[in-house]
C-alpha cells in the first residue's frame, strides 16, 4: 500500500511543477498574427531604408 501512496504524492509533486511551469504560448491567434504582421512591417520599413541607403551610395558613386 505505501507503493500507491508514493505514486500518489510523486503524481501530486509534478502537477504542481507542471502548473508552476510557463507555458510555451499564451497568445490567442489573432494575437500572434498582429505581431507577426507587426513585426513583418517593421522588416519592410528597415529593408525600404537599407535599399535607399543603397542607392544614394550608388548615385553617390556613379556621381564620381
Amino acid at each position: 500500500m505505501a507503493r500507491g501512496n508514493q505514486r500518489e504524492k510523486a503524481r501530486e509533486k509534478n502537477l504542481k511543477a507542471q502548473a508552476s511551469q510557463k507555458s510555451k504560448n499564451a497568445k490567442t491567434g489573432a494575437e500572434m498574427q498582429r505581431d507577426k504582421d507587426n513585426v513583418a512591417e517593421m522588416m519592410r520599413k528597415k529593408q525600404a531604408a537599407a535599399d535607399a541607403k543603397k542607392a544614394a551610395e550608388a548615385a553617390a558613386a556613379a556621381k564620381k
